[in-house]
Parts: C-alpha cells; structure tokens; sequence
C-alpha cells in the first residue's frame, strides 16, 4: 500500500480554452505516463465530439508517477476538468475528490469569467489553490498584468504563480515539483471500516456499470462484499484498478487513492454518484457529505422520428444519465409528436451534447421541442404548482401570479465592446447590479431573465463582443412577472409543441415571427390553412397558406358565364367541407426552425 505521504490528488481548473486539456498532455508525458507512439493531443478527451469541439464535457482522470528533486517517487492523480458554465457540476463533483488545485490562466486573456467560477468553487471545497499562468510563448502574454488580475479579481496571492508554455513544454517541471511541495497528502487510515466516494460512472457493455471512486478510509479490493448507502445495495468486487491512462488492474486501493471498481452491476439506479460506498460486514457509521445534486434549469421534449424506436430511447436516456448526474427525464406524451420524454439539461450546450450523443452512441433521430424553464405558478386557492411544460398551462382565470426564474450574470468584456453587451442585457429584460473596471477589461453583473438567456443569449453575446467576452452565471431565485402563454394554431387545431411562455409586451412581436416562420415551412394543401397565434382566447397573428388550385373551368369554352360560376361554387363547397375534415401534417424539421427568432 502507498504511503499517504507520497501522495497527491489534485485537479486543473480554468476557463474554457485556457489549456487545461494541453497541460494534462504534457504532465502526461513529463511523468512517461504513455510512450511517445501512443501519445496523441488531448489525452484525456476520450469522446470524439470533445476532440471536434475542442471542449472537454467529462471530467477524467489519471494516475501519474513523478520522482521528485529529492529523490522520492510520488503518486500524481490528476482530474482534468472541463471550463464550459453547463459543466460547472463536472468540475465541482472533481473537486471534491481533491486537495489540490492548479488554477490554468491564459497569460495573455487573463482572468474570465468561468476562472472566477471555477477558482471559488475550488476555495469553498477547502483546496489549496496554486496559480499558473499558460501560453507565455505567445506575444500577447503580459504576465505581471494577468499576476494582478487574480490578485484584484479572484483575491489570491500570485506573486509565486509558475510561468509554463503547455504547448512548449516550458515550465512542466517547475508545476510538478509545485504539486509535491505545495499541495498537502491526502488524510485517511486503512484499519478503519472502508469509506469510500463514488466520483463517476460510466456503463461498459462487458463489464456493466464501472464506477470511479476516492477512497477515504479502509480498503477496498477484489473479492469483497460492498454497501452502496444510499440505495442499500450489496455487491461483490470484481476488479480494481486505476487510470494510468489506460485502465491498469490492481490489487486493492488504499485511503487517498482514486481508481475504477467494477461489481456486475446491472441496473444505472443501484450506481449513484454522491454515494458513499462501505464494506458489508463492517460498515461506516455514517456517509460521506457527498455532493449537492445539481438542478436541470432548461427542460425539453425529446421525441423519436419513428415512433418504434421508444423503448430504444429509453434504453439509451438511461445510459446516459448513468454517465451524466446532471441529466434527468420523465415520460411524456404530445398530441403532435406521439410518446416521448421531458428531459432536463444545465443549459443549452448540455441539451446539443445530449442531443448529439444519442445520434452517434445509440443511433437515434430525435425530435426537440422548444427549451423552456420551470415556471412557478401560485394558484387562486393559494396552491403553488411548477409548470415544466408550457402545454401544461393551467386555466387563466384560476392563476394568481407566474413566477419564473432570474440568473446572476457575469459577464467579462474589454472595455471597447462594453455599450454592446450593456445594449443585450438592457434587451433581454436585464436589471444591472454592478460595473467595475480592471485595466482596460469591465466586469459586469447583471440579473436576467432565465428565459431570455437560454435561447440564443450566448452567441449574440459573443457576436456583440467580437467573441471576446466570456459569460458565467448563478440562479438567483424566482420572481413574479407579466406572462402569458402563447398558443400557435394551425388549421385551427392547437400544436402543443409550439406552445411557449412570454412576457405580455412581446407576445405579438413573437407570434407574428413564428406565424410568419410557419407559412413558409408547412407545404401547401388543397385547402387553404390559417395559422394563428393566440393568447387564451384572442387571437393576436394570423398568416394563411393558400390552397393549391385546379382549373375546373378549364373545360368551359366561352359561353355562358353561369356555368363557370355553378363550377367554381361546387369547388367552393368541397374546399370548405376539405377544411373541415383535412389534416395539416407539420414536417418535423418546422418545429425547431419556427421557433428561431432573429433580433429585430
């Protein structure tokens, strides 16, 4: 068993694309970790929509081993981390796995948004924090100016931060020497009943659910009987092992180690991350803190194209919430869409990923409908009730008011591109709360609207900044606010799928948009089709799809111009009792193009 002394947990925390994934590489290769052919960039990023994107979205993990300048051999258990807000839970369920932290900051960007974030989640979980500056190879780098930054901004000490390349390789050394002696062993005693935190999981389809644990105390090795806590839950260890990158067996896993268990574990609900995991014969006394689950804030409906692949979506939403805590989904069904479930995300990032991993991993075509968030409305008899979907919308006249959510933004933006951004948060209903200045950069901290922000805020914020600002943001409770449900109909028959919660002064803005958006994405018929958009009973747009005409006087060669007439009213009449029966089928593709709006 490794001496707990020579033994440090520790995590990169950043904002994204300040070189968290690039610095594990070198760390990776610095320590011999892989031999150079089979080395690749980004290591860690295991999935292949991270290395298309060039964002990480699952934290990893590897076991590192560094002789120090004194001679003595350490073991290094790095979590990489991933830098986008949607995945801020990643980042804090790492945390806890760690004493350490090393807070990346591009030295020519300085502090962002996402640092700040980042860097008081690592000093609430208790880390010690040390400071490295990256990218000092570009011209733009000015470190005594990003030294400042954190010093002002974050509020740490930075004179002793370690100056590295990531890309060079320059400075390596100096952070793996930093982490021996500046960062502290892990605690824990190996006679005491086995405590350990269950990080991660993942599903393996040999081997079942693999689990990634940090344990605290006792031992943990193949062969014996374990407690899930929470759920009750016993199984028998089938193997240990750790992340060397590549998933190495061990013998056991001591206190202060982090590594993989698997059990034959079938079912995703006995696997929950937060448990603690004890021996059966001698349990803990008591659990581990674990970690506060995280709250989906943007909720949608995911449908399948064909209505034989729901169980196979099941299947697949339960998977993926093994992988992903932060997930979560409920059955549903739509009038217009069939079956289906009401899936819960951190974001609208988090929802494309999902989205994007059911069609690569499980081969799925999806229906989304429109993102909204959860409302809360207190009723006339004094109830208050949650509204997830807005074709669930209660009556009018039995509402009292219509909470919904605000969010505390910070945005970091330099100081050229500040009326821009000032500009957006004015538009997107945003009440300022506090402007400062660093240098040339403003930090901004706006309440907003969850609502406005979780459609297209993101990318007219980096659209409005020449991309250079960077967006972080807390929820900051619910407040009571003007809205109303605005209810599309086609043919006049209500689509649920389109129904969406707006403030009052911009519900016929909106309704004109998406009447004038469906006009152009339903095909023709051979009757005409309105399109209407309402709020309760008035109709506030309307558009109209005219219907595809056949020339029933083509026949009529001059003559008398009644027999034309009798032969367009008799057209007439079908066309009306058409309209009466016909159904308007809405291509699935319409559903997601009506509801982007373009800024007026």
């Amino acid at each position: 068993m490794t001496d707990l002394a020579h033994i440090r947990n520790f995590s990169i925390v950043a904002h994204i694309d300040h070189g968290k994934s690039t610095l594990a590489d070198r760390l990776i290769q610095s320590t011999g970790g892989v031999t150079a052919r089979e080395f690749r960039d980004q290591m860690l990023d295991s999935m292949d929509i991270e290395r298309e994107r060039g964002i990480t979205i699952k934290a990893q993990t590897v076991r590192l081993h560094y002789t120090a300048r004194d001679g003595k051999t350490y073991i290094l258990n790095l979590m990489d981390t991933p830098g986008h807000v949607d995945f801020s839970y990643e980042v804090s369920r790492s945390l806890s796995a760690c004493e350490g932290a090393i807070l990346l900051v591009d030295a020519s960007q300085g502090v962002e948004a996402q640092t700040l974030a980042n860097a008081y989640l690592a000093i609430d979980a208790g880390l010690e924090i040390v400071p490295v500056l990256n990218k000092i190879d570009l011209p733009s780098a000015d470190p005594d100016r990003v030294k400042r930054e954190i010093e002002e901004v974050i509020g740490l000490d930075a004179a002793n931060s370690i100056l590295v390349s990531a890309k060079t390789g320059e400075g390596i050394a100096d952070v793996l020497e930093a982490l021996v002696t500046r960062l502290p062993p892990p605690a824990g005693d190996a006679t005491l009943p086995l405590k350990a935190l269950l990080v991660d999981s993942w599903y393996d389809a040999y081997l079942g659910v693999v689990a990634l644990v940090r344990v605290k105390d006792g031992v943990l090795k193949r062969g014996m009987r374990v407690r899930m806590m929470s759920t009750g839950a016993v199984h028998e260890i089938e193997s240990t092992g750790v992340f060397a990158p590549k998933p190495t067996n061990v013998d056991e896993l001591g206190p202060g180690e982090i590594g993989f268990v698997t059990a034959s574990i079938k079912k995703v609900a006995d696997c929950k991350v937060g448990d603690t995991i004890t021996e059966d014969r001698r349990p803990a006394a008591e659990a581990l803190p674990g970690f506060r689950p995280s709250l989906p804030v943007v909720f949608c409906g995911l449908f399948p194209m064909d209505a034989a692949d729901y169980g196979r979506l099941r299947e697949s939403l339960e998977k993926l919430s093994l992988n992903d805590a932060s997930f979560a989904f409920e059955a549903e069904t739509s009038a217009a869409l069939g079956f289906g479930y009401r899936c819960g995300f951190l974001g609208l990032l988090h929802l494309e990923i999902i989205q994007e991993r059911l069609r690569r991993e499980f081969n799925l075509d999806l229906i989304t409908t429109a993102p909204s968030v959860i409302y809360r409305i207190q009723m006339t008899d004094g109830a208050l009730e949650e509204l997830h979907n807005p074709a669930d919308m209660p009556d009018p006249a039995r509402i009292a008011a219509i909470e919904e959510p605000w969010i505390k933004a910070t945005i970091l933006v330099p100081a050229a591109h500040l009326g821009g951004v000032l500009g957006l948060c004015t538009d997107r209903r945003g009440e300022q709360v506090e402007l400062t200045f660093s240098g040339d950069r403003a930090m901004a901290i706006y309440r907003l609207p969850l609502n406005e922000v979780v459609y297209d805020f993101h990318d007219r914020l980096k659209s409005v900044s020449r991309g250079y600002a960077s967006f972080d943001y807390q929820m900051d409770g619910y407040r009571a606010g003007k809205l109303v449900k605005l209810q599309i109909m086609v043919n006049a028959e209500p689509v649920d799928a389109l129904a969406t919660i707006v403030p009052e002064e911009r519900a016929y803005q909106r309704g004109r948009q998406m009447c004038g958006r469906l006009k152009d994405l339903i095909p023709r018929q051979l009757f005409m089709i309105p399109i209407q958009a309402a709020i309760g009973g008035r109709i506030i747009a309307r558009e109209s799809i005219s219907a595809m005409r056949k020339d029933v006087t083509a026949k009529c060669y001059g003559g008398d111009i009644s027999r034309k007439r009798k032969l367009l009213d008799r057209q007439k009449e079908g066309k009306k009792k058409m309209r009466q029966f016909g159904k308007v089928e809405i291509p699935q593709t319409a559903f997601l193009e009506a509801l982007k709006f373009d800024e007026d």
